[in-house]
Order: structure tokens, then sequence, then C-alpha cells
């Protein structure tokens, strides 16, 4: 029987790779696998389609790799990815993470849910990072005619802008501009044959959210609305007052269950009253999770939270988080 005083076992890091087709993915993946890191991940590729070409592009490496076809790992084969995650389950401690390779044509939300709700998945896994790559050549055409390139794009925690060889400066920049439109918290990091160094995207911890908040340029923080010329959209918001915890869970899941099919990824870092440590808030659609952060030093008590969806009303979503200020 378990020990309940027993300290609570690590939790496996999880990095899912997205990325419209021909972006990269696979080319990081294997830069990942061969690199000399000392460590070992467990893989887990999904295809579209009933023979799948993936495995075979991947390196020969003594990695496990899991390969499940017949369909899109966010919809039709959901299960499969839980079935996998719960086999590698029972070998923890012969590898030191997970790495999910998604499917272009993949909308990563129900991937990401995926280690919010299935309890014995939360439980032994954690997602690190969502890491997107995205061909610079091609990223401002699949913005305007794929939805899933858009929700890539917005559910990112770091972004490779692949392929930089390929295009000017100019347009590298336009790019960027485009990109932090939908997604303004994204790190963006500029690539050739998606060769970005290994830091850049493992270990993020951005579930946390406390590396991927503190890194955003304070001049976004002067800006409450970044729209985009599609429907996708960001609003940033921010209180230097105390957080009511209990005015602020009743808002946030009215929210979420009102209008949660519109919310792609909302994420914050919120202080409540009386508690040294930050809150970090984390919901895709109508899942929400969060957790305490140890204390930081030089932090001024700013609650910050960032909503990237579609419809989104600034002037409500403002009032709302004003109205869970602490009296």
């Amino acid at each position: 029987m378990p020990d309940p005083a027993a300290p609570e076992a690590p939790k496996i890091p999880v990095t899912v790779l997205t990325g419209y087709l021909g972006a990269g993915k696979t080319t990081l993946l294997n830069r990942i696998l061969s690199e000399n890191h000392g460590r070992k991940f467990a893989v887990v590729i999904n295809e579209f389609g009933e023979l799948g070409v993936d495995n075979d592009l991947v390196i020969d490496a003594e990695e496990e790799i899991f390969e499940m076809n017949n369909g899109c790992i966010c919809c039709t084969v959901r299960g499969d990815l839980i079935r996998i995650l719960s086999t590698l389950m029972k070998r923890k401690g012969k590898f030191d993470g997970i790495i999910v390779e998604t499917t272009g044509l993949a909308n990563p939300a129900p991937v990401a849910q995926t280690f919010f709700v299935d309890e014995d998945v939360k439980r032994a896994t954690a997602l690190d990072a969502i890491v997107t790559v995205v061909d610079a050549k091609y990223i401002s055409d699949r913005l305007a005619d794929s939805d899933e390139a858009k929700a890539q794009v917005a559910f990112a925690d770091v972004l490779l802008l692949n392929k930089t060889d390929l295009v000017s400066p100019a347009d590298l920049d336009a790019a960027e501009a485009k990109i932090h439109a939908i997604n303004p918290t994204a790190r963006i990091i500029r690539t050739e044959k998606s060769a970005a160094p290994l830091d850049a995207v493992l270990d993020r911890k951005a579930l946390s959210l406390d590396r991927i908040l503190t890194e955003v340029d304070q001049k976004f923080l002067d800006s409450d609305e970044h729209t985009h010329n599609e429907e996708v959209r960001s609003v940033a918001l921010t209180m230097d007052k105390p957080v009511d915890p209990e005015k602020f869970n009743l808002w946030m899941n009215t929210l979420l269950q009102t209008e949660g099919q519109d919310m792609l990824r909302t994420k914050g870092i919120l202080h409540y009253a009386n508690e040294s440590r930050p809150f970090a808030f984390q919901a895709v659609h109508m899942i929400a999770d969060g957790d305490f952060l140890p204390p930081r030093k030089n932090d001024d008590g700013t609650s910050r939270i960032v909503f990237i969806g579609r419809n989104l009303n600034r002037p409500r979503l403002r009032r709302g988080f004003e109205g869970c200020a602490a009296a």
C-alpha cells in the first residue's frame, strides 16, 4: 500500500512537436535524438493515413518508437495516445522524457488536454512544452488558409521559424509580426534545418509559465490587445491589486464554460491575497489547471493573464479580471 507521507515521484516531462506539413518537425526530432545529451526518450509518432512513413524517417536510435496510424492524434486515435502513455508509465525509470510528434494536420488542443483530463496520465507526466515548427517561406500562406496552422501557432510555447535561409530578413520580420499577433507569449527562434539549441525546446517547464511569461517583452504588456487579420487574436491584461482566488475561480469557470470553445489557450501568473507564492494558471479550451510557483525575487506583485482565441471581447474580459480584485 502506498505511503501517503512519501514524497511524490517526479513526473516525466512530455514535449509535443507540432507544425504544418513539411515545416521540419521530423528534422527537429532527429536533431534531439542525435545530440550528445546523455538522455533517453520514448517517442510517439502520429501520421494521418493507413501507411506510416515518418517512423522510417526517424534515425536509427535506441529510443523506443511508437507509431499511430489510421487517423489524427487529436481525434480518432486520442485513445491510442492514452494507452501508449499508460504503457510507458509501466517502464518508468527507463527513459528521461517523452516526445510526441503530431501529424502536420493536427490541432494541438486535444493533445494538450490529454495531459490534464486523464488522471493516470496527469499523475505520472507533465506537459513540458508545445514546440511548433513553421516554414518561414510559407507561414503567411498557411495562416491565411489553414485553421490548423493558426491553432499550431496559437498553442506554441516555443516556435521555430524554420528555413530562414529561403527568405529575406524583411520577410522574416514580417513573419514574426504575424506570429506574435496571434501568440505574443511564444518564444520565437529563427532556425535553418531546425537547428535549435536543445535547452530552447526541452526542459521549458511551460506548465509553470514562470519562464515563458517572464520572458515576454515588457512593451507587449503596455498593450491590451493584439489582433490578426484572421479571426484569432490575443488579449493581455494586467492588474496590480491582489487577486481574490474565489472570485477568480468563479469568473474563470463561468467564462470557460460559456466561451471555452473560442478560448484556444489561456495562461497567466496570479498573485493571490495573503499568499507569497505566485499562482501559474493555464487552460486549453474548457480544461483548466494550475499550481503555485516558488516566491520570486524582485516580484512587483503584478498579475498577468493572456487569452488567445476567437471572438474575444477585450472590455468584457478586462472588467471580469478587474472584478477579481481582493477587497
